[in-house]
C-alpha cells in the first residue's frame, strides 16, 4: 500500500478543511484517515499511481490548505517518504525508482510536528543527521533535484 500524507499549513487544521468541502471529502470517502504527525493526514492507496492520482484530484485543496505532500511507496523505501513532485515523476517514468534516493529534505520531529527541514545529499549510502535543532526522530524525505534546497 502506498501512503499520502497531507501536512497542514500552520493557519489552519488540514483535516478538517479537507473533510467539510464536498469534493474533497467525496475523493476521500473511501478511504481510512490516520494521523502519523500533528495536523496531518495520511490514506493508504492501492498504488503509486493511485496516490499521485489522488494528489491531483485533491489539487485545488493542496494548494490552499497544505504546507507540503509526502508519498510512501514500499517498494521504493519502506521508511523514506518521496515529494509529490518526485512522486510524479517516478510515475511517469521520468525518474528510475532506484535514483531516488540522493536528494533529500530531511525534517525534524518536535511536539509531534514536523518541522523545518534539512537539505542534504546522501554521503556515501548514509543520510547525515539532522543538526538544526534538538527534536525527537526525523523523517527522510527524498526529493527532485528542482525541489532540492527548497
Amino acid at each position: 500500500m502506498t501512503t499520502v500524507c497531507i501536512v497542514g499549513d500552520e493557519d489552519c487544521e488540514v483535516r478538517f478543511e479537507l473533510l467539510s468541502r464536498e469534493t474533497a471529502r467525496e475523493a476521500l470517502t473511501t478511504y481510512e484517515f490516520a494521523s502519523p504527525w500533528e495536523n496531518t493526514l495520511a490514506v493508504e492507496t492501492v498504488s503509486l499511481g493511485a496516490a499521485v492520482s489522488l494528489c491531483n484530484d485533491l489539487n485545488w485543496y493542496l494548494v490552499r490548505f497544505a504546507k507540503r505532500v509526502l508519498v510512501r511507496e514500499p517498494s521504493i523505501s519502506e521508511e523514506e517518504w518521496l515529494s509529490r513532485k518526485l512522486a510524479a515523476a517516478v510515475r511517469d517514468d521520468e525518474i528510475p525508482p532506484e535514483e531516488t534516493d540522493r536528494f533529500l529534505a530531511v525534517y525534524g520531529v518536535a511536539d509531534g510536528r514536523l518541522v523545518e527541514p534539512m537539505y542534504v545529499a546522501r554521503r556515501d549510502g548514509e543520510v547525515p543527521e539532522y543538526d538544526l535543532r534538538e527534536v525527537e526522530e526525523t523523517v527522510v524525505v527524498r526529493v527532485a533535484e528542482a525541489e532540492f534546497g527548497g
